[in-house]
């Protein structure tokens, strides 16, 4: 199994924060990410953790993202960062994507889902209730950030399955792709999104990943004591979460992952530019 880091999307550049002990190291700004995972399994075909922006969000993005999100991310809408024009660069076929695995369903993170109609798409059981069931809580909230123009096709929205007595480190209630063969867990990581939850997957070393999507946006969340956050990051955060309190536990409890189970596991978030450049590099 293989696994690329993609920036599929692009977005304001971020300075970094001189409070950081780290700050020396990185004291340039860059642009923030939308951070994807492609993995190359031998069972399942291409696997797309999150999609970033689409190929088609250039076209139109006031209508496709919404004016006062593009206004604000200020998005580059560089259609060779979709991650179907960096699929094919890579040598591959849209249909090889057989599977996409979402955080969670904000238009950030869900704008390439029109390039794969194909593709079954799973998130978190919370989440596919929220945008399918009108009773559910929040549902409202999910339909406003689950763009229309990233829905019309109707996506094959698959909810992962519960694993109530399975543990992840700690994390309980993982769930699991339905027809999945690779070693891919969905984490709870709630608060941001109705049903938000990391996405952990074996790297070709035995290590996890986790992409923990928006449950922090800024490495000084996990790195820095206390938790230090980014002004221009934080606006977005407060914007879109639906429980502080839950949104705050979680990443306290991806604080502890990192203290105790950095050799086994490497954390990283959607949108960190300098996460995404320690992990491209590689």
């Amino acid at each position: 199994m293989r696994i690329h880091h993609l920036n599929c999307g692009s977005l304001r550049k971020i300075p970094p924060l001189s409070e950081e002990p780290t700050a020396g190291a990185v004291n340039h700004e860059r642009a923030a990410v939308c951070h994807c995972l492609l993995i190359e399994t031998d069972s399942d075909g291409l696997v797309l953790v999150d999609t970033g922006l689409g190929a088609t969000d250039p076209q139109h993005p006031d209508q496709s993202l919404g004016a006062d999100w593009v206004a604000y991310a200020q998005p580059a809408l560089d259609p060779e960062e979709s991650a179907l024009r960096q699929i094919v660069r890579l040598g591959y076929a849209p249909q090889d994507v057989r599977h996409i695995v979402l955080t969670h369903l904000h238009r950030d993170h869900t704008g390439g889902l029109p390039d794969f109609p194909h593709a079954r798409v799973h998130v978190h059981p919370d989440e596919y209730r929220a945008v399918t069931d009108p009773a559910a809580a929040h549902h409202r909230h999910t339909l406003d950030h689950f763009m229309s123009a990233h829905r019309a096709h109707h996506p094959l929205l698959t909810p992962a399955l519960l694993e109530e007595r399975t543990e992840w480190f700690g994390f309980p209630g993982v769930a699991r792709p339905q027809g999945l063969a690779c070693e891919l867990l969905l984490v709870p990581l709630p608060g941001h999104s109705a049903g938000h939850a990391g996405v952990a997957v074996r790297d070709g070393d035995g290590r996890w990943l986790l992409h923990a999507g928006d449950a922090y946006m800024y490495h000084g969340e996990l790195e820095h004591t206390p938790p230090l956050s980014h002004p221009l990051l934080e606006p977005v955060q407060q914007g879109a979460q639906t429980d502080v309190a839950a949104r705050v536990a979680a990443r306290d409890r991806l604080r502890d992952l990192r203290r105790d189970h950095a050799d086994e596991v490497t954390v990283f978030s959607a949108h960190d530019p300098w996460e995404f450049a320690r992990l491209a590099a590689r």
